[in-house]
């Protein structure tokens, strides 16, 4: 391992300073084209066809020289010589024909579109902003963490939900931390969203460790593997990847766009990493293998699932236990009602309990995610071989919720929050934990001893219960009521919806 020097903080500064610049200078455009009735989306969406296809005409030049990966009826220079409704009509054909191509190409353009109705505009956003740049001789934290500082301007606005598919970075940070990948491994998240873990992941690897080019090949090409079921979310992840330096323009995909809990994949991995998104209702029916086969035509037969349930998270919990190898690791973020919820619930606890040994878990406050009403936990564990006895023996609990108070602009999560959770897990040596205030160890049998076998375990007081005093300020106090109400209403709109008579 190596640690980061004196040098490398300064130009990490550095780094940050020029993106926050490039944030400012490529989001300040898109106030122009707000005009147009874009969203933020809309125009992050934009930036990514054309970032793509200026990467790819550089790297036709010197010091590159490669051959070009666009026709040259489709490239970046094709646009520069066109101007007015000329312009408009080219960019959608580009759009279209690139959008039938396979690998990171056809990830990035499937189903494109132009939503920049004005040619002028759309001009201006090619010559005046995009063109100036030489991305591809930037440096990869600078280019890649401007993208990532629109992603999370788009993640904060509420209005468009791009935020159930942006984790806050510091939660994922402090997860890889706890977790430490190394060089060789094979990296998963079945649901990726815009690629904050890879990223993550990617970052731990590249600065502990002194890669051979062998190691290096790897990690960039062959260790991260994604599944995201929304094509424009899937597009903004591997763009991110891209500008991060992770995979090429001519590189397989490691990006499936399509639903991964439709069937097991095949593939195994040693170490998964997801935040589920939060939508608890599936929109297919999932059954095992002794198979209730319900409700709706489209049927998934997972006779690797241990119960069958339309609750998207439990099934997403059965997901990653699936697609880890043997003694593989996972770290899953999860919505309160698999800690306690019954019947289907209860049968996946018991046999997470059994049949993997699950050590951790991190209970989260509310108003840390961009979307709403969530209250949120980490499940850690890893997947061990068929046994009569249970693998877990002690489940360590680390309350980061109670007492606690953030908001996503007043008092946002940073990764130095979570400082004292990484010091406790002892990720070099779980068995050297101890206990304190907010760090409870419980056993295989007192878990197994709870009502349902409930998970949602609580021991510390709540101040503000019992002490108007310790009461949050008013604007905290009053986001997380909002949080609480919208929570509470998603819960009953599920019900609702479930009692609605079958067709």
């Amino acid at each position: 391992m190596r640690s980061t020097t004196a040098g490398q903080r300064w130009l990490r500064k550095e780094h940050m300073t020029d993106s926050n610049g490039l944030v400012q200078k490529l989001w300040n455009y898109c106030n122009v084209l707000r005009d147009d009735g874009l969203s933020y989306g809309d125009y992050i969406e934009q930036l990514t066809y054309l970032l793509f296809l200026k990467m790819a005409d550089e790297q036709t030049k010197a010091p590159f020289n490669r051959p070009a990966l666009v026709p040259s009826d489709l490239d970046w220079q094709s646009l520069l010589r066109r101007d007015g409704d000329d312009l408009e009509v080219h960019y959608r054909h580009i759009l279209t024909e690139l959008g039938r191509r396979t690998g990171m190409v056809g990830v990035v353009f499937r189903k494109s579109q132009n939503r920049i109705q004005d040619p002028a505009k759309l001009k201006r956003l090619i010559s005046d902003l995009i063109d100036r740049e030489n991305w591809m001789t930037l440096d990869a934290d600078v280019k890649g963490d401007a993208y990532e500082g629109l992603l999370e301007k788009n993640a904060e606005d509420v209005k468009t939900g791009a935020g159930q598919y942006f984790t806050p970075r510091a939660l994922i940070k402090a997860m890889v931390e706890v977790m430490r990948p190394e060089p060789g491994m094979t990296i998963c998240d079945p649901a990726c969203g815009t690629g904050g873990f890879f990223l993550a992941a990617h970052d731990y690897i590249s600065n502990h460790y002194l890669l051979d080019p062998d190691q290096k090949r790897h990690l960039r090409f062959e260790a991260l593997h994604g599944w995201e079921i929304v094509d424009n979310t899937a597009r903004l992840c591997v763009m991110n990847m891209l500008l991060h330096g992770i995979g090429s323009e001519d590189a397989d995909s490691p990006i499936r766009v399509e639903d991964s809990l439709r069937a097991d994949p095949g593939d195994r991995f040693e170490m998964v990493l997801t935040n589920p998104p939060f939508g608890k209702k599936s929109s297919m029916t999932v059954v095992n293998a002794e198979g209730d086969t319900e409700r709706e035509d489209l049927v998934i037969l997972r006779d690797d699932f241990w119960a069958s349930t339309s609750n998207k998270q439990l099934n997403f919990v059965q997901h990653v236990k699936t697609l880890l190898a043997m003694h593989g690791r996972a770290a899953v973020v999860v919505p309160d009602n698999v800690l306690f919820e019954g019947g289907a619930g209860e049968t996946v606890r018991r046999k997470l309990l059994h049949e993997c040994e699950v050590h951790t878990l991190l209970r989260l406050p509310t108003g840390i995610f961009y979307a709403q009403g969530v209250k949120a936990n980490v499940l850690f564990f890893d997947r061990k071989p068929a046994s009569e006895t249970a693998w877990t023996q002690r489940l360590w609990v680390y309350d980061y919720r109670t007492n606690i108070h953030h908001t996503l602009k007043q008092n946002p999560l940073r990764y130095e929050d979570l400082a004292d959770f990484i010091d406790a897990f002892r990720a070099d040596n779980r068995f050297t934990r101890a206990e304190s205030e907010r760090f409870h160890s419980f056993s295989c049998d007192e878990l197994l001893q709870r009502d349902k076998v409930s998970l949602d375990l609580i021991w510390l007081r709540d101040e503000s219960l019992e002490d108007s005093a310790n009461l949050p300020p008013p604007d905290v106090l009053a986001a997380e009521i909002v949080e609480d109400l919208e929570a509470a209403l998603t819960e009953f709109a599920q019900i609702a919806a479930s009692l609605k008579p079958k067709p």
